[in-house]
């Protein structure tokens, strides 16, 4: 059986970006563990999601939503959710926020109970590579962490992996070691990945 994988890339340069990179980097390092991989991939930089409008809002309200729909349903058939996303003026690119927003639908991925919103995506191993011109994790600037841990959260996912490349934008070899590093993290993520069997 194939284990299926999402695959968002979010880089407005989509063929030359790091994000772009480091999961291409771990799509290889998956095939080669897990074997046959089933994958379906968005390059939101070539190919964007629109935004969330008057219009968009009324056709899931009347369920013709089909765009939502097809993204909604390659969610919920993932094993894994890998999400490559660089920092845009302290926040995930917009395009990246629109795909959230069609994919987050009560009854479809959450539901609302007594206790709070419980997710319907299943158990998915979730892999978020975050790439940034300078140094934010453990900061009040590193949004992107706060928002990805909330949202994800929300929709019921909550084995993820937050991989870091840091320091890209500085000079000498920060932006060479920040790579390796974040590489040397993606190895070990699939590692383990493996040694629990995921899918």
């Amino acid at each position: 059986m194939s284990t299926k994988v999402l695959h968002i890339d979010s880089s407005i340069f989509p063929a030359n970006s790091v994000s772009h990179q480091l999961g291409q980097n771990l799509m290889t390092q998956l095939g080669e563990q897990l074997g046959g991989l089933e994958v379906v991939h968005h390059e939101l930089g070539e190919t964007p999601i629109p935004h969330l409008d008057a219009v968009t809002l009324k056709s899931i309200g009347e369920g013709k939503a089909e765009l939502a729909d097809a993204l909604i349903a390659e969610y919920l058939a993932a094993d894994i959710l890998v999400l490559g996303i660089p920092m845009y003026n302290f926040g995930v690119p917009s395009t990246l926020k629109a795909w959230f927003d069609h994919i987050a639908r009560a009854g479809a991925t959450f539901k609302y109970t007594d206790n709070g919103p419980v997710g319907l995506g299943g158990e998915k191993k979730v892999f978020v590579l975050l790439t940034r011109g300078g140094n934010y994790q453990g900061t009040p600037a590193d949004s992107q962490t706060a928002f990805l841990k909330t949202f994800l959260g929300f929709i019921g996912l909550k084995n993820i992996a937050f991989i870091y490349a840091e320091g890209l934008n500085k000079s000498g070899d920060s932006r060479e070691q920040a790579i390796a590093d974040a590489q040397l993290q993606i190895a070990k993520q699939v590692k383990l990945i493996t040694e629990h069997e995921v899918a």
